[in-house]
Formats: structure tokens, sequence, C-alpha cells
């Protein structure tokens, strides 16, 4: 096997052996197989917009399947298996649909013509010949900026994901998604064509999370700032994880009246500010504190468990019998819920102890989307010009457990108090229970949400911008961001693609851009690693 697409990967360089997610080498030929498939798939559906077919089941698809390929989301090769076959299935129908409309369906041989093996050995066996460096013959600096480009696709396709589920869908990001899959079959693109189609990655990337914000505001509400206890009630309990908010109103939905309380864990949190989700009482706090701590939190908690998307490390087996998975989530031996029908998880969670008597625990504040912030605007731009704000520090992104990431939880403790933190994503549970203070009535740390949420942190640097009639670039704002997994590729190609100049990466590079790509993202965009809180602090304020 070999895998590069997460910050942690093995030596930095790439996974051989084995994940450090816990990867294992058939599923990891598997995925790599699924995406050769979906190549396909993709080049039939660049040819069947040109003849006026476009199959919606295939959009969807796409997006489910990519989805279930990204870090620590799914580790079943059953489920991954037969999403190879349904990838094949879809392909020659939509071939015959194409076929009909008179359009071309003489494309290159692989992997159009691809048909997958009988086995599961066979199969991986397929992807082990299809892997990401198995085309030897394609330019270092190319491959690296390919690689961007798909990491930055599933990115986009997992946040188009969430966003459909909940009504909302753009063409535009569908075909993106395919253009994108289908150019890495191409052997006529120059360097700065890669360097375009990764900017236009970005730019799709702006759009599925503009109709992600739209979706979870329109079904929920816009967040509004709320106090979340870390602390638990006596009683039955049910953990939710992940990002996926539908799931989260079908829990509440089925357990109310019921005597179970539902508990938030990692990128769920910021589900507490949103009214809609809020207004049912037995939502009662957050469990946990970060997601590097997942297993042994996991471990300690007396009720069932349900995951939504993407998660640190594989169950164990000495309580995965209380953990359920919904969505793109898989694991091998884990439950998991196809329709929303979660009566198996309260089932579970009425038969575990749940806690045994109240505990009380600090408190944090979430809900701070761009229409809270914004709605305060004026207070903000006051306490610039009066210079009682400095400085404006974005520090998010993605959490992990490999070393270094500790940088963040002592840049944000080291942030002089005449400066602000806005924070987004699962980063933030580095430092998220800080109690820093407010100036004049404004909290110094501020949650903007979810990964999911990032278009708000957009939006409130454009308007931020607009009011003191500058660029974002001159604002005094710096974004100090902590990488994980591909959404946070995607999300960092959006901010690449709006001109966003000065970001400070980190804990470590990532192993798929080349020297000279590197080099490239450097004197285009000044992108910066981190170095020590102190020196980056000193460079950014002087």
């Amino acid at each position: 096997m070999f895998c590069y697409q997460c910050e942690q990967t093995a030596k930095g360089e790439g996974c051989t052996i084995a994940g450090v997610c816990g990867k294992q080498p058939d599923v990891a030929a598997l995925q790599d197989l699924l995406i050769h498939a979906l190549k396909g798939l993709a080049l039939y559906a660049v040819e069947g917009r040109k003849a006026g077919v476009n199959e919606r089941e295939v959009n969807v698809f796409t997006c489910e399947a990519l989805f279930a390929t990204l870090t620590n989301v799914n580790f079943d090769p059953d489920r991954i298996v037969r999403l190879i076959h349904r990838c094949v299935e879809l392909s020659e129908k939509l071939q015959e649909k194409i076929r009909t409309k008179a359009g071309n369906v003489n494309l290159p041989d692989c992997p159009v013509t691809f048909r997958p093996g009988a086995t599961v050995e066979e199969l991986a066996k397929q992807g082990e010949a299809v892997g990401l460096k198995s085309d030897t013959s394609i330019a270092p600096d190319i491959l690296s900026l390919q690689h961007i480009l798909l990491f930055g696709i599933k990115g986009v396709a997992a946040y188009a994901d969430h966003a459909q589920i909940l009504g909302q869908e753009d063409d535009e990001v569908y075909a993106f998604i395919h253009e994108g899959l289908a150019a890495t079959m191409r052997k006529d693109l120059s360097l700065d064509d890669w360097v375009g189609l990764v900017l236009k990655c970005g730019k799709a990337n702006l759009r599925a999370m503009e109709l992600l914000d739209a979706a979870n505001t329109g079904a929920y509400g816009h967040p509004v700032p709320t106090t979340v206890s870390l602390g638990v009630k006596k009683g039955k309990a049910i953990l939710i994880s992940g990002h996926d908010l539908k799931d989260l109103e079908e829990l509440l939905k089925q357990t109310e009246g019921k005597g179970i309380y539902v508990y938030t864990h990692g990128e769920m949190l910021p589900a507490h500010g949103y009214p809609g989700l809020k207004k049912y009482a037995h939502l009662y706090g957050h469990y946990g504190t970060a997601w590097q701590n997942q297993i042994r939190e996991f471990a300690d908690f007396p009720g069932a468990i349900l995951m939504t998307t993407n998660c640190i490390q594989k169950p164990r087996e000495s309580y995965q019998g209380g953990i359920f998975t919904t969505g793109m989530v898989g694991w091998p031996g884990v439950v998991h819920i196809k329709d929303r029908n979660f009566a198996s998880v309260i089932e579970k969670a009425l038969s575990m102890p749940g806690f045994p008597e109240d505990r009380n625990g600090r408190k944090v504040m979430c809900g701070f989307g761009r229409n809270a912030v914004l709605s305060v605007a004026d207070k903000v731009i006051e306490g610039v010009k009066g210079k009682a704000i400095r400085h404006f520090f974005l520090v998010a992104g993605c959490d992990g457990a490999k070393p270094g990431r500790n940088y963040y939880t002592e840049f944000v403790e080291k942030v002089p108090k005449d400066c602000v933190v806005l924070t987004l994503a699962c980063g933030k549970f580095r430092f998220f229970d800080k109690n820093l203070g407010d100036i004049g009535g404004i909290p110094r740390l501020l949650d903007i949400g979810q990964c999911n949420d990032a278009y708000s942190a957009v939006q409130i640097a454009v308007a931020l911008a607009k009011a003191f009639n500058v660029g974002v670039n001159e604002l005094p704002l710096s974004m100090i961001l902590s990488w994980y997994e591909q959404k946070a590729v995607a999300i960092l190609l959006t901010l690449l693609h709006l001109g966003i100049k000065g970001i400070r990466l980190g804990p470590s590079l990532p192993a798929f851009i080349s020297p000279n790509v590197l080099d490239v993202l450097v004197k285009n965009f000044d992108i910066k690693p981190i170095t020590t809180p102190d020196e980056d602090l000193k460079a950014i304020l002087g």
C-alpha cells in the first residue's frame, strides 16, 4: 500500500505497511480501486453533460463514494466492494444513455473498461495496480498537483454530501468534481493547467460550503451564542460525534421522552448553538475534550455511541458493541444504521448503566456564526479603531494525535489580551475550554463552529474588510491553521482561490506537496510553516 493523504502519514512521507490511522493494506487497495472506478464514471459524466445527459443518481453517488475514502471514514472492505460494483454499474448505465443521445463513448481504455474482480483478494490486487504512485511516467510536480486536486475534491465531495442531505445542491459543484477526476487521466496538461485546476477546486469548495451553510441555517436557524456544559446528568446516555446535523435531529426526535440524555462529542459541539436543535431539553452537554483522546473517552462512556462522519481511530473490540455508525462511516463488526431509524441505538443506551449521578463540569461557549459576530460588528469596528482590539487570529483546522499540536494550545495561551481568537473545526479542542476573558463585552475566544462552517469565517473576514474599506489581506487578521485530512485541503484551496496570503500552516506540511510546488505556493501566496508560538507571534505583531 501507499497512502499519504493525511497529516499523520508515517515518517511524514507515506504509509506503506499499514495506515497510522489503522487502515489495513486491503482496505487501502480497495479505496484506490474505488477512486479508479470513479475516474471512469467521471469520464462518462463529463461526456454525458456535453450530450445533455446529467444523472443526479450519478452525482450523489460520486460524492458519497469519494466521502468513503476520506481519512478514518470507512475501514469496512465489504462496503467498499459494494461501492466499487455500484460504480461500475452506474458507469455502464450512463454509457448506454450517452450512446442513445449520440454522445461520445469512445473514451480511453482505462479506467472506463475496468471490470472488477470476483473476490476481495482479486479486487485488492487490482487496486494495488492503480494506486497513487502506480504511474511512474508522471513528473513529480505534476503528480503532486494531481494529488492536491484529488484530495481537495474529496473534501468538496464531503461538504456537497452534507449539503444535499439537507436539500441543497448545485450542479456546478457536481460538474467540477467530475471534471477534476476526469482530468487526472489526462497527459496533455501543463504545470500551469494543473495549478489552475487546483484553484478551481477551491472555487468549487467555496460554493459547496455556501450550500452547506444554507442547508444548516435553513433547517435549524442561524447559530446563537450558547453556553454548553462539560458535565453530565444522572441517567441513560447517548453520545453523538461527527458532523451530520440531520442525524442529530432525528436522534433527538426519537429519544424525546425516553429518559435519555444526548451528549455531543467532537465536531458536533456547535450543534448546541442552532435554535432548531437546542430546543430539545435532553440535548444536555458536550462529553470529552478532543478527538486525540477519543479512544479513552469512548471507553469511559456508559451509554451508546453514534458516529456520523470520520473518526480519529477505529473502535476497540472491548466496547464496540456500544458503537453505531451512519452515512458512509463503517468499520468491520460495528452496527451501521442505514435509514436513520435509531431504535437499536436507543435500545442499547437503555440497556447500559448510564451515569450514576450528576457531575458538574466547566462550561464553554459556541454559536458565534457570522450572524452572531456581524451583529456586533459596530463594537468590533469601534474596538479596532479605538485600539482596544489590536489583532484577530483565526486559529482553526483539524486535530490529530501527532506530536507538535500543543503548538496551537500554547499559541492561544500566549496571544496578547488585546487580541481576539476566532476558531472553528476540531482543532479548537486543543484550547476550547480556555477562559480568555473579553474585550468590551466581546469574548476573546469566538467559536464559529465546525469545519463545515468555514464559510462563516470567510464571510466575517469579507464583511470586516468591506467595513474598513481594505482587502482581506490588509485586515489585522492572521490565519494559523492546522490540517489533518482532506476537508482541510479543500478549505485551504478555497482560501488560495480567494487570494488569501500569509497563512501559517502546521503542524507539518503535506507530504504530497513537492518542493517545487511548495515554492510556487510560497511565492504566490506567502504560505509559511508554523515555527514556535513566540516566534510566530513576534513576526505577526512585532
